[in-house]
């Protein structure tokens, strides 16, 4: 049930964010237009073992958005990042589930998108920064004291792996596959632990998109 409400929020994004491509006369070339935007829904899955005694961050879905601007046809800079965020559950070793808590990852890249503007199937890479926001940890079982337990913000490098397919010269639909380097520090009642999470995310997501 909570995966249809974030599929119905990600398409309802993309239509509102798409209502002026939608407006304009869509033309017969998708060559020459210089902005983008996407709605979709993506899964992120953090590694699993991120940490000693941790088994794993379980996985979730959230909406994501994203906006383009392209230089030419092929080069462009992409800011893409979650409409909410995703949900983890927090098992340990031996014990299964410690808590919960939420991330938000935003993200900056830069784009090669192969072929010409028109062709219907059009690969990209990308790389670029990321910072993720950790909130609302409740993890303090990982606490043998019962202090709090929080997570820093995750920040660093993110690379991308996608494929559009051309509908007509306004809309497309894409798939891609998002990798983060993300080592966050596990902090205890305020305190930096000095212990980093190997977290490296992937998140496989799909969206409806438009360009003008």
């Amino acid at each position: 049930m909570r995966s249809i409400k974030i599929l119905s929020l990600a398409t309802l994004g993309a239509l509102a964010l798409s209502s002026t491509a939608f407006a304009q006369e869509s033309g017969d070339t998708a060559s020459g237009k210089h902005f983008a935007v996407v709605g979709g829904v993506a899964l992120l899955q953090p590694k699993d073992n991120p940490a000693p005694g941790l088994d794993k961050f379980d996985g979730g879905p959230a909406p994501t958005l994203s906006a383009s601007y392209y230089f030419n046809d092929n080069i462009a800079v992409e800011l893409w990042g979650a409409a909410d965020k995703f949900d983890h559950r927090v098992r340990a070793d031996n014990v299964g589930k410690v808590g919960t808590v939420e991330q938000q990852p935003l993200a900056l890249s830069a784009q090669y998108h192969f072929g010409a503007a028109d062709n219907t199937f059009r690969p990209f890479i990308g790389a670029g920064y990321y910072e993720s926001n950790f909130s609302n940890e409740k993890i303090d079982g990982l606490s043998a004291n019962g202090d709090h337990v929080g997570v820093e913000t995750a920040k660093g490098a993110i690379g991308t792996l996608g494929l559009d397919m051309n509908i007509n010269a306004t809309w497309f639909a894409r798939a891609d596959a998002r990798y983060m380097h993300a080592r966050p520090e596990l902090r205890m009642a305020g305190a930096g632990t000095g212990q980093d999470l190997k977290l490296d995310p992937w998140t496989v997501g799909f969206g409806i998109g438009a360009r003008f």
